[in-house]
């Protein structure tokens, strides 16, 4: 086991975290918060100590860095970034019990966009604007961002992969380009490029620019922590409409906007599961459309909710521009299944992902075609390239622990004595980073009247969802902190 290698990454990651909070403290000086300029100096000072202790500990650390390593230095990242990055709301007292403040901030750097804050409004802008950055920084993964700027020498390139794997989502992470530098820097690249075309489209639907840079925010993180009370519902349905195309678009595999630049677009176009990705998503607009049209009494309006909401939880954003736990049945339903789904396998989003709903459907289809022929050997193709076993057994592996999580979770929480509606959707929506559930935790209600234990579930959910579940549940592992 390498600690120090693993020290020194996370020394690195806290000293990014203390500069990304720059913006913050200065608008904080600007508009004249006082607690909240007081508390990011102060919070700023204890991370990069923090790191500093980190970084003397680990200045002769050994290059050796394996899969365990990854995984561990992973969870242990994320861990520590939200254990540090709610002091902020802690010491501005935006959010006096550190619980809260922790469940708040590990909804932001896991974009998942639930809320504990009843008033957004008595909050100042500095812990507004950090709060809705964690979302940007947490949508795209710190590490990843960390490996898009580091030198990587040939006996460091044995890492680089590990901790691309462990913090991308998705069932399997490749190259883009020969190094995982560059991988890095593309993606970020793309992310980047796409967060500034989100904001420009917002500033041309003459949004305020704070509020359209946390907007921005939310959307590129698929996080979706709004500024206002009501998240997005104020404003114009020309915002609505670019919210809900950005947050499909973020949705997306990046791979597919690299393959675009290389002007493969037949390679896009074919793409098993972002066909399956648009499909879901087109049927689930129609369906609801159809059904809430009764509500609204007109097609536009009906439609532009439906999409928007739909395109909300299939790429676990968490945005919203009505309450949709006021529609009827049918269509909570349709949203309720989505929150499993979730986006695609490489983009921003969370979810079980369309690459891992594919491959369970395609291995059931194999299972049952067995049973009828035991004799045929048939192997699992996604876009005609056969998967390799391991992946699959991986995918099902995954899948069964994601549901034992679940449930466990659910029956912790359903101590708090809430009906089952909101503690199962509450769970489900942690797990799967979505934001709002239904009832008391709908889109126009928040977490706080969960207990501290329920709280603490809920940010593990959010934490195992993000990461994958393995880099957190390794953590766990007494065996898997052992040298050698």
């Amino acid at each position: 086991m390498n600690y120090k290698m693993m020290g020194r990454f996370n020394a690195m990651i806290l000293a990014i975290e203390a500069v990304f909070m720059l913006p913050a403290l200065l608008i904080s000086i600007f508009l004249g918060e006082t607690s909240s300029y007081q508390s990011f100096l102060l919070s700023m000072g204890i991370i990069l100590a923090i790191a500093g202790l980190l970084w003397l500990f680990s200045r002769k650390a050994k290059r050796d860095f394996y899969a365990r390593e990854g995984l561990i230095c992973v969870g242990s990242s994320w861990i520590l970034m939200s254990a540090l990055g709610a002091l902020p709301l802690f010491f501005s007292g935006a959010l006096p019990n550190y619980i809260d403040a922790l469940f708040e901030i590990t909804s932001g750097f896991t974009t998942t966009g639930s809320s504990v804050i009843a008033n957004l409004n008595v909050i100042p802008k500095g812990i507004l604007y950090w709060r809705s950055f964690t979302h940007w920084v947490g949508g795209m993964g710190v590490l990843v961002f960390l490996l898009a700027l580091i030198p990587v020498s040939g006996q460091n390139q044995g890492f680089t992969m590990h901790l691309l794997r462990a913090e991308s989502p998705g069932p399997d992470v490749g190259k883009l380009v020969p190094k995982m530098r560059q991988t890095a820097a593309v993606l970020y690249l793309s992310y980047l490029s796409l967060s500034l075309l989100n904001l420009v489209f917002l500033l041309i639907g003459k949004m305020p620019l704070f509020d359209a840079v946390c907007t921005m925010f939310g959307t590129a993180g698929t996080g979706g922590f709004g500024v206002y009370n009501d998240s997005l519902a104020s404003f114009s349905p020309y915002i609505h409409y670019v919210t809900a195309v950005f947050m499909l678009l973020f949705g997306i595999n990046f791979s597919c906007f690299y393959l675009l630049l290389l002007r493969q677009f037949r390679s896009v176009f074919k793409d098993e599961e972002l066909r399956l990705y648009f499909g879901i998503v087109t049927a689930s607009v129609v369906l609801i459309t159809w059904n809430v049209f009764r509500i609204y009494g007109n097609f536009s309006d009906s439609f532009r909710h439906a999409f928007f909401q739909v395109a909300s939880i299939t790429t676990t954003t968490g945005f919203a521009t009505t309450d949709f736990d006021l529609w009827p049945t049918f269509s909570k339903s349709i949203l309720f299944l989505l929150m499993f789904f979730g986006a695609c396998a490489g983009s921003t989003g969370g979810g079980l992902k369309m690459a891992r709903l594919l491959l369970l459907f395609k291995s059931l289809i194999r299972n049952i075609s067995q049973i009828l022929h035991p004799n045929k050997v048939k192997v699992i193709r996604v876009n005609t390239k056969p998967i390799d076993e391991k992946i699959i057994a991986n995918t099902s592996a995954y899948f069964f622990v994601y549901m034992i999580l679940i449930f466990a979770s659910f029956l912790i929480v359903s101590i708090d004595g809430f009906s089952i509606a909101t503690g199962f959707s509450a769970v489900v929506s942690c797990f799967n980073n979505i934001g709002p559930g239904f009832e008391t935790v709908g889109p126009t209600c928040n977490f706080s009247s969960f207990s501290p234990l329920s709280k603490l579930v809920l940010i593990f959910d959010m934490l195992a969802g993000r990461l994958e579940i393995f880099p957190i549940l390794i953590l766990f592992n007494p065996r898997a902190w052992k040298r050698g």
